[in-house]
């Protein structure tokens, strides 16, 4: 009797065991490349002449499909594109012709950008009607570059979601140094984050599967004299950290850089140095020992109010006709034709917030438009007990998102950028507390 009982429970605790080690997670994985098969005008510096003269490496989209044992399931989505023309229209046709097909909903999506000043104009509307001197054929080009977009988004997360295993996730956070705030003309000591939050996930026996790793600084290394599509430094590194992985996928995944650049920037090899130092350092954390994730899994997704300033009358609009630079210009005749569409300019933009939490191990903060840094450092000090990634340049890359430091500096992030994107002028003050206060709503229990 005494050796049946032993016998039992050594049986019962390998049970256990074995239990207590599987998998919590599923995931999937896809990607697709997405660089224009056509020289489409490039976005990110409004001084280029023509479009794009070649491809210095692949443009990609790639998808992450995490699934928890409940079922309950979130897709990150991250693209080596700029983001300034993906906008509402966009990401919501995706999410919707995604959910007719898999039946997640568009709440559960995630898009990244990671900004690269090196991609296409994505998309013809009257932020890039500003920007760029996008004549009949341009503006074709990228309209059918879009269609072809779309149809590969959709084709990649339905991918990602029929591939399904079992996975282990585990969270660490690194550290690179090579960004630098932009912004010296108004704050000689602007602050800046260097931290490089990761997403390790491995299969069931160890493998490494996929690595996701963010950094807060501009994809702007080459500058406005370079014609080939590339993903910059974010390229770049992941680029290396698959060569020195075979099999596994590597997404970057951008945070709030909106006034971060790289140190040194203008040639080529400073965005594979960029890129390289990026990759070692998410290889030296992959290879730790690192905090593993638990489910269950749970994602929020709501929409604040950002008011503008007032906007001006078309009467106003009327007088400024032929003043100012070409940008000015276009900005005007922009703004007079939506008058003349909607009756008026609009008052607010309602800006996208998401948080998607991993049980009580970690939570990811998706914030929308270009993310200044203040967003990050704050989020992480009101919730300093907690593992916080916060991510900017997400869903809608729909103007620069200020702080109320920025927006008090004024300058270039905090109303000069605002015509690039088909806007009549800034944020009122109180834009960082309306999009923290709902961050600190969406991550109640």
């Amino acid at each position: 009797m005494g050796k049946t009982r032993t016998l039992w429970i050594v049986g019962l605790l390998v049970l256990c065991n074995s239990l207590g080690s599987a998998a919590e997670w599923r995931v999937g994985m896809a990607r697709t490349d997405v660089t224009p098969a056509r020289p489409l005008w490039m976005a990110g510096y409004a001084a280029r002449k023509h479009p794009a003269e070649g491809t210095l490496h692949p443009l990609w989209a790639k998808a992450l499909a995490i699934e928890d044992q409940r079922g309950q399931r979130v897709v990150i989505v991250t693209l080596d594109l700029i983001g300034d023309n993906f906008g509402r229209e966009t990401s919501d046709g995706v999410g919707k012709r995604v959910q007719r097909a898999t039946g997640i909903e568009r709440e559960r999506m995630v898009f990244n950008f990671s900004h690269t000043h090196s991609g296409p104009v994505t998309r013809v509307n009257d932020g890039a009607l500003v920007t760029y001197p996008l004549n009949d054929q341009h503006q074709a080009d990228v309209r059918a570059y879009t269609q072809t977009l779309e149809d590969k988004l959709v084709k990649l997360i339905e991918n990602a979601c029929e591939n399904m295993r079992p996975a282990d996730l585990a969270y660490g956070v690194g550290e690179v140094t090579f960004a630098a705030n932009r912004r010296t003309r108004y704050n000689p000591d602007g602050p800046v984050d260097h931290t490089m939050p990761v997403l390790r996930v491995n299969d069931e026996n160890g493998r490494l599967l996929a690595a996701l790793f963010g950094y807060a600084c501009h994809t702007a290394t080459l500058v406005g004299d370079f014609y080939q599509f590339n993903g910059d430094y974010a390229g770049f590194a992941q680029i290396a950290f698959e060569a020195s992985h075979p099999g596994a996928m590597a997404m970057f995944m951008m945070g709030c850089g909106g006034d971060i650049n790289p140190s040194r920037r203008g040639e080529v090899r400073l965005a594979e140095q960029h890129g390289k130092s990026l990759a070692n350092a998410v290889d030296e954390l992959c290879s730790g020992n690192l905090h593993r994730i638990r489910s269950p899994l749970t994602v929020a997704f709501e929409r604040v109010d950002l008011p503008f300033v007032d906007p001006p009358t078309q009467e106003e609009l009327e007088k400024r006709r032929g003043q100012g630079n070409v940008y000015d210009q276009r900005l005007t005749e922009v703004l007079l034709k939506r008058i003349a569409i909607k009756g008026s300019l609009e008052t607010s933009y309602a800006c996208p917030v998401q948080v998607v939490r991993f049980g009580d191990d970690l939570s990811l903060v998706v914030l929308s438009g270009e993310t200044v840094v203040d967003y990050a450092l704050r989020l992480r000090k009101e919730f300093s007990g907690q593992r916080l990634w916060v991510a900017g340049y997400s869903n809608e890359v729909f103007a620069y998102l200020p702080s109320e430091r920025v927006l008090a500096e004024g300058g270039y992030e905090a109303a000069g950028a605002m015509k690039y994107f088909g806007f009549h002028g800034p944020f009122k003050p109180g834009v960082e507390d309306r999009v923290v206060g709902l961050v600190r709503r969406l991550m109640e229990p």
